[in-house]
């Protein structure tokens, strides 16, 4: 997903769910400092590199792919981007190697979600909108996997945009290109993605990188042929999907403050938008490139305040400035402790099925954490 849905959706499921505005304002803000907060941004500020949620392209590049760099690269992006929706997924007549990889595969609704939204229970704000950042993850990004595969994530030409024609779709050939500096052109569905690499583990084959960022467009439907799924044909339907991601977070958000009793599998607070459905599925199905003035306007009529944009720095001077032992209560002090607490939840709940791809998260140091110490 991109800042339209992290920041400005999660604003409005946040006034919806209940929080105040500058409440949903900072759980906005959490949710899509998880897509730029990386160990070059850290660096900057001195803050402690293990709390990176995210990697640029240029770190990326100059990333080690032995199995030691590939767990770094693996902690990172299934923790915060493309959550395992079945750790115990079973495959059979294959090595361990590749069963490791196949259930490192995103989805919606498993058991690591749940964890994910019941850790940020009774945590600061900045815990809410990363798991919320998490949560809209499994949505858009399922079916690509959060360590690098050439089998688990790569595309080929059989690969269909879906357009509604009454009951039934119309279908357009997806071509991809790989032009960065050109947009995507979407009246002709041609869509920039990753240099296709023959290497199994090499970083173009992250995520959905040889998707590009097809995956992250709300209005998009389209069909494919996985090869982890033996080319059985896989239609994935985002307008639905994002649908169900809004409405899971404002039900997940309204557990967290503690108007549910639990947070269940597979639940949707469609009741909570019935007044504005058909408004935010306006806003979901409109075929554009960043949907954030649309999302944008929807917030404030939702809370009667202004939205202030995204500003990437906006807590920085506030911790940089801040005395070492006070440091933690602050903004981004609290986004680093929330973000180091559930890549060690992520990365525990790996380790613990016998799966090594992210390795093994430092127990020590998460109980100290807990107690409010730091490293």
């Amino acid at each position: 997903m991109q800042e339209d849905f992290h920041y400005y959706a999660t604003y409005c499921a946040s006034c919806i769910a209940g929080y105040s505005h500058e409440e949903s304002l900072d759980i906005a803000y959490s949710a899509q400092f998880v897509d730029v907060c990386s160990r070059t941004l850290l660096a900057k500020i001195k803050g402690p590199s293990n709390a990176a949620t995210t990697q640029l392209q240029l770190e990326l590049m100059d990333a080690r792919t032995d199995p030691v760099g590939l767990q770094d690269i693996t902690r990172i992006w299934s923790s915060f981007h493309f959550l395992p929706g079945d750790l115990m997924a079973e495959r059979k007549k294959c090595t361990k190697r590749y069963r490791d990889k196949y259930r490192l595969i995103c989805g919606p609704n498993g058991d690591l979600v749940v964890k994910t939204v019941e850790l940020a229970k009774g945590k600061p704000v900045q815990s809410v909108g990363i798991a919320m950042h998490v949560l809209a993850d499994t949505w858009a990004h399922a079916y690509f996997a959060g360590t690098p595969s050439l089998v688990i994530n790569n595309t080929n030409y059989v690969f269909y945009e879906l357009f509604p024609d009454g009951d039934d779709y119309l279908e357009k050939q997806i071509k991809f290109v790989h032009k960065t500096s050109v947009p995507d052109d979407l009246d002709n569905s041609i869509y920039t993605n990753s240099l296709y690499q023959s290497s199994e583990n090499s970083i173009m084959n992250l995520g959905h990188g040889r998707a590009g960022h097809l995956p992250d467009y709300s209005f998009v439907r389209y069909r494919y042929l996985p090869a982890w799924g033996e080319y059985a044909e896989i239609i994935k339907d985002n307008p639905s999907d994002y649908m169900k991601a809004f409405t899971q977070m404002i039900y997940a958000m309204k557990y967290i403050r503690g108007e549910k009793p639990s947070f269940e599998k597979d639940v949707y607070d469609m009741e909570a938008i019935e007044s504005r459905r058909e408004r935010i599925q306006g806003i979901i199905n409109k075929r554009q490139l960043l949907a954030s003035d649309d999302w944008k306007a929807f917030g404030e009529e939702l809370s009667g305040q202004e939205i202030e944009d995204f500003v990437i720095d906006r807590y920085f001077e506030e911790y940089t400035n801040a005395p070492r032992k006070e440091k933690d209560e602050t903004f981004i002090g609290k986004f680093i402790r929330g973000a180091i607490a559930h890549k060690g939840m992520v990365i525990g709940e790996i380790f613990k099925t016998g799966n090594k791809l992210a390795g093994a998260a430092r127990k020590s140091f998460f109980d100290r954490l807990f107690k409010g110490e730091r490293e």
